[in-house]
């Protein structure tokens, strides 16, 4: 077996291996899920069977066909087994025994996710499956598909992925169960857990299986976490130290005054030994440096154990504060943390694939459609992205409510331009339906692309929780110029009408460049651009690492002067989250009174959603702030966590919604704001109350429409501008109210779901 350090310092290229036998039957049509799909191909039995939560869609957005591919080039028979019934076993069987191991994702999604939204309250649809049908996958579906297969094949080594596994790796805070679980390792009983980017830890994993090892000898793998006996480590000469060293600072020493005398003689003289005079070693700096880095590739932190963090909310933020702060690949530490007898062992994140690796997955022989066995039957998800072009994976703002960063990492990867511009000809070429309109250039973030630190060193060595906050780094290069080279030559395509740019921009790093905001602007925006400033109070800002409203107003400014310049009438959605920690009944009440200020209602809303390993999660559950080291003593954050508070907080975010006005009249009594109650344009609602209107006790209340449309959790929310009559796209006809037709917006079900490519997340900057 290669030594841990040996091959977690070393990134094998990923298409450098040789191929299984099986490379030569070719590429399928489409990666089987029957036995005669099988058996039309010449195949007597896969060798890798991915189980996953979605419905099998063969685009690159997806993580079970985008993995399918990548093994398939490698030379493996990949099936699929999609949607199965989970309540037996049996349709774990559809393809047979797997020869090297099944493959467990819940999807794109995580299940809770999907299935839940931030009330608890079960969703009417999903995105990901025919018809945007519910209920088509369990809770949990990670833990539940691995038991199955298992049961179906005992022997069969059964290995956990996704965004799912990847936010359940250790100990995690669970909203939906409101307690602190288990990894999901041993709940699941895999052999193996691959987090974040899995391309370089899968394609290795399947061919030493492949050879012959045993999953349970295989623990070198970057990426990779799994269970093991009680203080187990890859060998005598590791180190094991306890994750309080991490996080709090060791003794300072002050500088030595060589001019300061005491009895015995200057302070600056060399320490003296029982021996004599100490003698003096001097070792290069390169050869320090290099000493330090590998023993720390041989140092392994141990959190504290699953019985404290689930007890203890002070132990739980300091874990949570240690895995964030181990999170860079290029000086991450392997963790381990105590499951009962057991521990989990986690190594280091995985090293992120070069643009070449990147183009090479992108441009995989993927069937771009759904498998043909769902016939006709529409999938919100796919109908969202199949005009859509993901440029990059990654993200370095470090938002604390959001997933992406703990699963895709903030060092960016991007795709070449070539490659990008052949996916556009392709979708030209081969997606029916295509009109001329790309329906997204992006990615977790629409203006990362190709941004990085301006030194590989000092990215390697950094421990910032983002590049962006509280200010932009100064060691973060921030030229747009790629980005807007990639556009010009992507509208210039023959065939291609108009590129739209769906994903969200992360507009503090837009005024850097006023040639990207004004290219945009100009030619890439449908009407509406969404950003997120979230909220605009510096306490819940600071607790999400946002910038403040600042950064905004300057960035519509440029928004609206270059729309002018186009002779172009464009309009900006922004995204706000209510009950967030460190959100006061104040701080939304002044969101409103920004948002009545500036004509904005909101159509769809979203409240804070605590998913599992997000730093704002920790707040939630702990009351403690992860941002700066954390103690018994240290900052508390409160965090509205009642039902009534929930409503109240997001009452606000609909002010103009005649169902919250008892609430809000209530609620702004008690604050002592009864100033902001009558009928005037200074006051946030009316004293009048509409017949038949207010009867909820506010938006969110027992009785509301269960998952409907305006109760969509984190994933999503709409904006409707508020618009003179004469400016109103339906010519003739007053402008219309909140919650009537959007012009350009995505369907329904889709938007709901927080659709996401490349394994899911929120998207959100």
């Amino acid at each position: 077996m290669p030594t841990m350090t040996s091959s977690q310092n070393a990134a094998k290229p990923l298409f450098s291996y040789k191929k299984f036998w099986a490379h030569r039957l070719g590429p399928a049509p489409f990666l089987p899920m029957s036995r005669a799909e099988m058996e039309q191909l010449g195949w007597d039995s896969c060798d890798v069977i991915l189980v996953t939560g979605d419905a099998y869609i063969d685009h690159p957005s997806f993580g079970m066909a985008l993995i399918g591919r990548l093994l398939e080039a490698q030379g493996f028979r990949v099936g699929i087994i999609s949607q199965p019934d989970w309540h037996s076993a049996e349709d774990f069987k559809r393809l047979g025994r797997p020869n090297l191991y099944f493959g467990i994702t819940a999807g794109n999604m995580d299940s809770m996710v999907n299935r839940y939204t931030s009330d608890r309250k079960i969703r009417s649809d999903d995105a990901y499956t025919p018809n945007a049908q519910p209920n088509k996958r369990p809770d949990r579906a990670v833990t539940v598909y691995a038991q199955r297969a298992r049961e179906a094949y005992p022997g069969s080594p059964v290995v956990i992925g996704s965004i799912e596994a990847s936010l359940r790796r250790i100990a995690h805070y669970d909203y939906w169960s409101d307690k602190v679980r288990r990894s999901v390792l041993p709940d699941s009983k895999a052999d193996m857990l691959i987090y974040g980017n899995a391309e370089r830890a899968l394609v290795e994993l399947t061919h030493r299986l492949a050879r012959g090892e045993k999953i349970q000898e295989i623990r070198d793998l970057r990426g990779t976490a799994f269970m093991v006996p009680r203080g187990w480590k890859p060998g005598d000469d590791w180190e094991e130290m306890d994750s309080t060293e991490v996080d709090l600072p060791g003794q300072v020493e002050p500088h030595i005054d060589p001019y300061a005398m005491n009895d015995s003689g200057p302070v600056a003289q060399a320490p003296q030994t029982r021996a004599g005079v100490q003698e003096l070693k001097f070792m290069p700096v390169a050869q320090r440096v290099a000493l330090r880095k590998e023993r720390r590739s041989r140092t392994v932190v141990r959190l504290p154990s699953y019985e404290q963090v689930k007890d203890d909310p002070v132990l739980y933020a300091h874990a949570s504060r240690t895995l964030h702060l181990e999170s860079n690949p290029g000086n991450a530490r392997a963790l381990v943390q105590a499951h009962g007898e057991r521990d989990v062992w986690l190594n280091p994140p995985p090293l992120p694939l070069s643009t070449a690796e990147m183009d090479g997955v992108y441009g995989l022989p993927y069937a771009r459609a759904p498998h043909p066995a769902y016939g006709d039957a529409r999938i919100p998800a796919w109908e969202m992205i199949r005009f859509s072009i993901n440029i990059m994976r990654g993200c370095f703002g470090g938002c604390t409510f959001c997933s992406i960063t703990e699963h895709e990492g903030r060092i960016i990867q991007s795709r070449s331009e070539e490659s990008i511009l052949r996916e556009i000809e392709e979708i030209r070429d081969k997606t029916p339906g295509f009109t001329g309109i790309i329906s997204d250039l992006g990615g977790p973030t629409a203006n990362m692309y190709r941004l990085a630190c301006k030194d590989p060193k000092i990215e390697a060595s950094c421990r910032r929780l983002s590049c962006v906050y509280p200010g932009i780094c100064e060691n973060l290069d921030t030229d747009h110029a790629p980005l807007v080279s990639l556009y010009r030559k992507a509208r210039a395509i023959p065939g291609v009408k108009k590129v739209l740019i769906g994903s969200g921009l992360r507009y503090d790093l837009a005024v850097r460049s006023p040639e990207y905001v004004k290219e945009l602007v100009t030619h890439h925006v449908g009407g509406y651009l969404k950003i997120a400033p979230e909220h605009t109070e510096e306490g819940p800002l600071s607790k999400m690492m946002k910038p403040g409203m600042g950064a905004y107003d300057h960035f519509k400014r440029m928004f609206e002067k270059f729309s002018r310049e186009a002779g172009k009438e464009q309009y900006l959605i922004p995204y706000f989250i209510a009950a967030h920690p460190g959100t006061r009944d104040e701080d939304m009440l002044n969101l409103a009174l920004w948002l009545k200020a500036n004509n904005f209602r909101l159509d769809q809303v979203q409240t804070f959603l605590p998913t599992p390993m997000a730093l704002a999660t920790t707040m939630w559950h702990s009351r403690k702030n992860p941002l700066k080291r954390v103690g018994r003593n240290t900052e508390i954050v409160e965090t509205a966590r009642a039902g009534r508070q929930r409503r109240v907080h997001k009452a606000f975010l609909r002010y103009h919604d005649p169902e919250n006005w008892p609430l809000l009249r209530e609620v702004l009594k008690e604050m002592g704001r009864a100033d902001l109650i009558g009928n005037g344009k200074k006051h946030l609602i009316p004293n009048f109350q509409p017949a038949g209107t207010g009867l909820k006790g506010g938006f969110g209340a027992k009785g509301a429409p269960r998952g409907g449309r305006q109760e969509r959790g984190q994933e999503r929310d709409l904006v409707h501008r508020i618009r003179p009559p004469a400016l109103n796209q339906n010519k003739g006809r007053p402008g219309t109210k909140a919650g009537d037709a959007r012009p350009g917006s995505r369907s329904g079900a889709a938007k709901a779901a927080g659709v996401r490519r490349g394994g899911g997340g929120k998207g959100r900057k």
